[in-house]
């Protein structure tokens, strides 16, 4: 058995092929909030949140008028973007629904709430929140027992509003 990788590693950030750069950074940007750091011409462009360098890469190079792939073959499932609470994934969802997007899906995972979306290319894009770890349903072992169960998504818009 090798050593597991330390335990503050973290994913950085995902770099995306898209087809059009100004429609992507209208919803990184303007549908979910993500700043512009920088823009390499109509090629490439950075995102983050906080005023970190980058979370999100997106470019053109390769892939500019492109289509998704298909349906059935390997690739990115999704990004998953991380908020730091409740209130805030209701706010993302907010901004969804503002944008007049339709969601793929929502779940109580029990460790986490998500909601579910695909951006302009058809990339799969997960906005969750984690709950406290304290809160974590566990087998009776004290491993982790996820589910999958239906999400209230009025709950989650009013927990934003109470945020305000």
């Amino acid at each position: 058995m090798t050593n597991p990788v330390h335990p503050a590693t973290r994913i950085g950030h995902v770099h995306l092929r898209v087809s059009d750069l100004a429609r992507s950074i209208d919803f990184y940007s303007g549908v979910l909030g993500f700043e512009v750091t920088q823009q390499y011409g109509p090629g490439a462009a950075f995102l983050s949140a906080g005023g970190y360098h980058h979370h999100i890469g997106l470019n053109t190079w390769e892939s500019r008028g492109a289509t998704p792939p298909p349906a059935g073959h390997t690739g990115l499932y999704h990004t998953a973007f991380l908020y730091p609470t409740r209130a805030a994934l209701g706010d993302a969802l907010r901004r969804v629904y503002d944008a007049g997007l339709t969601l793929d899906g929502a779940a109580d995972h029990g460790v986490s709430e998500a909601i579910y979306l695909r951006d302009p290319d058809d990339n799969g894009v997960e906005l969750y929140w984690d709950k406290p770890e304290a809160e974590w349903p566990r087998q009776p072992d004290g491993s982790l027992a996820m589910y999958n169960a239906p999400l209230d998504l009025k709950a989650l818009l009013a927990a934003a509003e109470a945020s305000e």
